[in-house]
């Protein structure tokens, strides 16, 4: 069967001898093509034809982790602790999720793309957990540790999700990395993943647009931590076949 194209955006980064690139870090790659998809990049541009004319190409789309959102797309002031934002991204990216939803292409996002497509429905986020959520667990456990593939928390699932019907699980080990969070879930998503103190971990969409998002990192864990990840990149690449 023909492997469906997956456009996955790029990050701005900073290259070990001093210039700047356009990246996606290859742990995404790699678990997309071992669900058996085919990756297509996104680089970031000012030209927003040239990120449609990319996302024209792909079967389906995925937002992967990064850096904060600029809570302008919120309506809030920028918190003392927000971290590094890339309005260049956050145009590209909120423009990939709206274009997604209105030509009900198939979406997923991971870390901050979970962020970002709230947002972009309408929704908004904790941009600090520590300081905004005091009694929330360390969702920076992972990055202290700068280990990746071990458990962070577990991750619970409503039953009825595609996401528990897909993992066969209503309960998988989860890593985490994050100081920014969902707050307000965006209309046509809903709730189907919290970590154990509450926070939200997982959405989905509600109506016909199939959308899968996840706080956590599974590109990191498919691999030996928790293998039933994997089947979340199979089941999205089988969804963007169809």
């Amino acid at each position: 069967m023909t492997r469906p194209i997956i456009g996955i955006s790029c990050m701005n980064s900073t290259a070990a001898w001093g210039g700047s690139l356009m990246a996606v870090r290859p742990p995404y790659l790699q678990a997309l093509e071992a669900g058996g998809a085919v990756p297509l990049l996104i680089h970031l541009s000012d030209d927003l034809e040239v990120a449609r004319a990319l996302y024209e190409r792909c079967d389906g789309v995925l937002l992967p982790g990064g850096v904060d959102i600029d809570p302008a797309y919120f309506a809030e002031e920028r918190h003392p602790r927000l971290g590094e934002v890339d309005a260049q991204r956050d145009t590209v990216e909120v423009a990939l999720s709206r274009w997604s939803r209105e030509d009900k292409k198939p979406l997923m996002g991971i870390c901050r793309g979970i962020q970002v497509l709230n947002v972009a429905f309408g929704g908004s986020l904790w941009q600090d957990l520590p300081s905004q959520l005091p009694e929330a667990l360390d969702h920076q456990h992972n990055t202290k540790l700068e280990i990746y593939d071990v458990e962070g928390h577990r991750l619970a699932l409503e039953a009825d999700s595609w996401l528990a019907g897909r993992l066969d699980a209503d309960e998988v080990l989860a890593n985490t990395m994050h100081h920014q969070a969902v707050k307000d879930v965006a209309p046509g998503l809903r709730v189907v993943g919290r970590a154990p103190d509450g926070v939200i971990e997982a959405l989905e969409g509600t109506g016909d647009h199939f959308v899968v998002a996840v706080q956590c990192h599974p590109e990191h864990l498919w691999r030996q931590a928790e293998p039933r990840w994997l089947r979340f990149f199979e089941g999205f690449a089988v969804v963007c076949r169809g």
